[in-house]
């Protein structure tokens, strides 16, 4: 039964291409949401992007016909814009009128056309729960949606021989697995002891061989900058950054679990032990957390310098300096000036081209799918770029948990061999900072 899906202005400022993807379903945009839009037309922000976009996209279906009449869509269903006359129960004349408009259209097309369901699609929760009480059908959109409890982990865990786990611990070790071909490239293995559980291997499957392979030597003994892997999760996560075949590694995890950390360690060993990148490029976006505090005075590295102390942090932690080096002015300043580090304003990373480099992007759960996808075609010859990030703790208020970019990232790049990722769950920064992540 071809059903009536009435788009609301979020739908559409979200994902432009919203219009293509009901299939053989009827698409319906109230003449409401077109005035909507306009008012964003001028932005410079994504927001903006979005709506020049939608204007663009409607422009070209009016050129096959008449947008009140019909456009055929090219799954087979009927783009149509549409007003009504119909007002909403005076109970809900206090509440926004633009939404009141853009309901009656909903209704109306129910009432009208009953051999076609109508559903209502808005990202707005209080819209969808006034549409309900109003006897709508309303639902949430998201193209690719996927909870974050079943978000790709680049873990698991698999029962094998005892020989096998044996052989893992041996130089050149190679070794295969029933039912790897359900394996993503790069995914790690716990391989346990079938007669004994707690005799185990760590190990990466390797999708070019065809075969699980131990992670890198040494990370566990002599770690990377001082820093060494305290569980079998920041093994994994130090066996992806130190990788130079894999390209694009994302680490999600939530607050203390160490991905910034290893990312900025294996960075740094990288750019100034093993000269593999010319430089340690570093970023984060530019959320507060809570209410800002205004306009920042000073050149651009003085403005970014609030928002990167966390990384400055770690790269001082790493550098071991004492409390007379840092009496004495030594600090991650001197890395900068050397010309190993360097600190990007996101902002002003559209038309660059990156070679060479080692690239962090520290809480990447901030930033929209369009934003990660700018950033990453950044990318140049022999650039490696980490994502960083905790979907649970967003200050974005255009992303959520299941549609930022480094969510977004880690679904689309599971299948692809020069990517790897890794989510983190068990805390390292203290025994207190782990109560308070599982407590609070």
């Amino acid at each position: 039964m071809r059903k009536n899906f009435i788009l609301d202005t979020n739908v559409l400022l979200h994902d432009p291409r919203s219009i293509y993807s009901f299939k053989e379903h009827n698409v319906i945009i109230p003449i409401y949401v077109i005035e909507e839009i306009d008012q964003f037309k001028r932005d410079l922000s994504e927001l903006g992007r979005n709506a020049r976009l939608v204007a663009r996209y409607l422009d070209s279906f009016r050129e096959e016909g008449s947008l009140k009449d019909g456009v055929r869509l090219p799954h087979g269903g009927v783009l149509r814009v549409c007003f009504t006359d119909r007002d909403l129960p005076l109970s809900m004349a206090d509440s926004n009128l633009m939404d009141n408009r853009i309901l009656s259209v909903a209704i109306d097309l129910m009432e009208r056309e009953p051999q076609s369901p109508a559903v209502f699609i808005t990202k707005d929760t209080n819209l969808r729960i006034r549409a309900d009480a109003l006897g709508l059908i309303a639902e949430d959109y998201d193209a690719e949606r996927v909870e974050i409890t079943e978000l790709y982990t680049g873990f698991t865990e698999r029962l094998v021989p005892r020989d096998m786990v044996d052989q893992m611990y041996k130089p050149g070790a190679e070794v295969e697995i029933s039912g790897q071909e359900s394996l993503s490239p790069h995914q790690f293995i716990l391989l346990k002891d079938e007669t004994n559980p707690s005799h185990t291997a760590m190990g990466r499957f390797n999708a070019s061989r065809g075969r699980v392979v131990p992670l890198l030597r040494g990370m566990k003994s002599e770690g990377v900058w001082g820093i060494r892997p305290r569980n079998m999760e920041q093994s994994f996560a130090l066996d992806l950054v130190m990788n130079d075949e894999i390209k694009l590694v994302t680490i999600v995890g939530k607050a203390g679990t160490g991905k910034t950390l290893l990312a900025i360690a294996a960075g740094l060993h990288k750019v100034t032990e093993e000269g593999v990148y010319q430089k340690l490029l570093v970023s984060r976006p530019v959320f507060p957390l809570g209410r800002d505090i205004g306009y920042l005075p000073g050149s651009l590295e003085e403005k970014m310098n609030p928002w990167m102390q966390p990384i400055f942090d770690n790269v001082e932690f790493l550098m071991n300096l004492s409390r007379a080096d840092k009496k004495a002015g030594r600090g991650y300043h001197e890395l900068i000036d050397l010309g190993l580090m360097e600190i990007e304003a996101l902002t002003y990373i559209r038309g660059r081209s990156i070679p060479n480099q080692y690239i962090i992007i520290d809480e990447a759960q901030n930033l929209t799918p369009h934003e990660v996808k700018t950033i990453i075609t950044r990318v140049g010859d022999n650039t490696k770029i980490i994502l960083t990030g905790d979907p649970f703790q967003i200050d974005n208020p255009y992303v959520d948990a299941t549609n930022n970019g480094l969510v977004h990232v880690v679904n689309r790049f599971k299948n692809e061999k020069i990517a790897g990722h890794i989510t983190m769950a068990k805390g390292e920064r203290s025994a207190l900072a782990e109560l308070a992540a599982n407590l609070l």
